[in-house]
């Protein structure tokens, strides 16, 4: 997904559905937010490691609907799916070791 792309609820939805095997790794954040930027490039790490991860970066400035609809209240929130189904998730900043034990 693009970064500073407007996404919708149903277009997550479908992505989580449709995920096939993947780790699907929903990360809500904002550019000014200090915890967000330390998180991001960690899940961009774990992504990089593991072609079976997809990390969804979605800027809650941009797209403050879906952050609703998926109840978001605290940012960073780090939403995890495997098989289409959610399976953690966490606010906040964890290291990379922490979210691996989540995987």
């Amino acid at each position: 997904m693009e970064e500073g792309k407007k996404i919708t609820k149903d277009e997550l939805d479908n992505i989580i559905s449709n995920s096939k095997g993947k780790i699907i790794i929903i990360d809500f954040a904002a550019e000014w937010c200090g915890p967000c930027r330390m998180i991001g490039p960690v899940l961009d790490k774990l992504a990089e490691e593991n072609p079976n991860i997809q990390v969804i970066k979605v800027n809650v400035d941009e797209n403050s609907d879906a952050a609703v609809e998926y109840g978001v209240r605290s940012i960073p929130a780090v939403f995890i799916y495997k098989e289409g189904v959610q399976t953690d998730k966490f606010v906040g900043v964890k290291s990379k070791e922490e979210i691996i034990k989540l995987l």
